[in-house]
């Protein structure tokens, strides 16, 4: 597959002063405007604003107030301009303008706000054509970095699911957004940026919302191929035959309950130039399909299993992301992919596995694949690879997602810069995780009587996502390691700014902002 084409995104230089950046047939102008200030009540005009309002000969202030626009960030309202019944009427002053104009709530004017305003942007205009803004058009706060901000949440939030339903097609995004600067930033890099963090994340959502009678692990396999092929990136996949004689048991176990049989992919990039860098790993949970296996899921919470292998899709899409940007770093993706199902040949609760490495594990939930499946890549990217830098990514206990709800991903990890550089990350990106503690006291709730280690502790003492991170640690042989457990963030029951419904994409610009600040 292909990465999808992204909305056209160019900057082009002036303002509003006449009506010139607007010729053309522009379909709509979008202009910022912020809540009022305390102490007052009307809503406070942004950049171009007010020689919009002078263009079109109206009065926005008193517009939007009987319109209800209160300048929130993601507040997006749409005044739509008449023109004349007749060629003998009187002119309007807007005749030759575009019919419709855009107020865009920018909140304060923070990355955040602003991120959240592309995306009202990107709703309020989609199957339009060209589209001019103002907004992010000022220095200061605005410059390079509220521009990155703006674009990512427009490209974001013109996300739309692939459909395979017949019938018309529900309006696109615009064709052009056009950005006017007056000031003198060179955002020209920003954009890029931020382009390539929402190629990222739209891969990563085309590849969890694909049907997973369309998805299983040969099927992920060859995407992985063909766009590691476009990047020019080094490719390994292993099979069956592989996976059995490099040791594999977890990978393994869970898979061969299916009849789509298992794979590891494994996907590198290095610098072009020879730049030293660090060698970063980041290992993605790849299930295609969780049924539960013998430890069945109800149906309600099977539905959205399709998107169980978000973490791989992660992976794939950070280091592929780190290649278009050209990162001084070594990244390589290691992505374990099987599905979990109901078959002759299911593991069971009570099994003892052998898994990469050598280490055994006992089975008291087969409904826990996603650790075993961690385990065996973690321990390969051990073993193979000499990380620097070992991260994994994961949809992988209801336990984080409990405690931390649908807004922050849960970080493991027990260095304290690497936690640093992940939170600022997060902040930076809105894709915010929050650090959990790996308490000690919880780890012989792993190890067990029949074997070296217990996947799913028999008497857990709370904490379910806590002991899975004690589990993979196991397998991590003492290096610098995170663990992101996505299970909340991953999935989305409705947009809500520049996230969309279904997958979200959650964790790639996260991991490609930490590798543009890593040192």
């Amino acid at each position: 597959m292909s990465a999808r084409t992204l909305p056209e995104v160019v900057v082009e230089r002036g303002g509003l002063s006449s009506a010139s950046p607007l010729a053309g047939g522009v379909a709509a102008l979008a202009v910022p405007v912020a809540p009022a200030v305390e102490g007052e009540t009307e809503l406070q005009p942004r950049s171009g604003t007010a020689d919009a309002a002078a263009l079109y000969g109206v009065d926005l202030a008193e517009v939007a107030e009987r319109a209800g626009v209160t300048g929130a960030a993601g507040d997006a309202w749409t005044l739509h301009l008449p023109r004349r019944l007749v060629a003998t009427a009187p002119a309007f002053p807007w005749q030759d303008l575009p019919e419709r104009l855009v107020l865009v709530g920018v909140g304060s004017g923070s990355t955040d706000d602003l991120r959240r305003a592309g995306a009202a942007l990107a709703r309020a205009t989609r199957g339009l054509g060209r589209v001019v803004t103002t907004l992010g058009s000022e220095g200061g706060p605005q410059g390079p970095d509220g521009v990155r901000a703006l674009v990512e949440g427009y490209l974001l939030g013109s996300y739309r699911i692939p459909t395979q339903a017949t019938g018309s097609p529900a309006p696109g995004p615009a064709e052009r957004l056009v950005l006017l600067r007056t000031h003198g930033d060179d955002v020209a890099a920003a954009v890029r940026s931020a382009q390539v963090a929402a190629r990222a994340t739209w891969l990563v959502r085309d590849l969890a919302n694909t049907p997973s009678n369309t998805k299983n692990p040969a099927w992920m396999a060859e995407q992985a191929q063909e766009l590691a092929a476009q990047h020019g990136l080094e490719v390994r996949v292993l099979d069956v035959e592989g996976l059995t004689e490099e040791g594999f048991g977890g990978i393994l176990a869970v898979g061969r309950g299916s009849a789509s049989e298992p794979r590891l992919v494994t996907v590198g990039y290095t610098p072009a130039d020879g730049r030293a860098g660090r060698h970063v790993v980041v290992v993605g949970k790849g299930i295609t399909f969780d049924t539960g296996g013998l430890s069945i899921k109800p149906r309600e919470p099977m539905v959205p299993m399709k998107t169980d292998m978000a973490g791989a899709a992660v992976a794939l899409a950070t280091v592929l992301g780190a290649a278009e940007a050209g990162v001084g770093h070594r990244v390589t993706a290691v992505l374990p992919l099987a599905e979990n199902h109901v078959g002759a040949e299911s593991y069971r609760p009570g099994d003892v596995l052998t898994l990469r490495g050598g280490r055994t594990v006992e089975i008291a939930n087969t409904d826990a694949e996603g650790r075993l499946v961690l385990g065996d890549a973690l321990a390969y990217a051990h073993e193979e690879l000499d990380p620097d830098v070992l991260i994994d990514v994961a949809t992988l206990t209801g336990a984080a997602t409990m405690g931390l709800g649908k807004q922050h991903a849960a970080l493991y990890s027990a260095d304290p810069a690497l936690v640093a550089g992940l939170e600022s990350a997060g902040t930076v990106t809105g894709e915010r995780v929050w650090n959990m503690p790996l308490v000690e006291e919880y780890a012989d709730a792993v190890r067990s009587d029949v074997a070296e280690l217990r996947h799913v502790p028999l008497d857990p003492p709370g904490g379910g996502s806590i002991t899975a991170a004690l589990f993979l640690r196991e397998f991590t042989g003492g290096r610098r390691w995170a663990h992101l457990d996505i299970a909340g963030p991953a999935r989305a029951g409705k947009d809500s700014h520049e996230v969309t419904e279904g997958a979200t994409g959650f964790g790639a610009r996260l991991l490609l902002r930490y590798l543009e600040t890593l040192v």
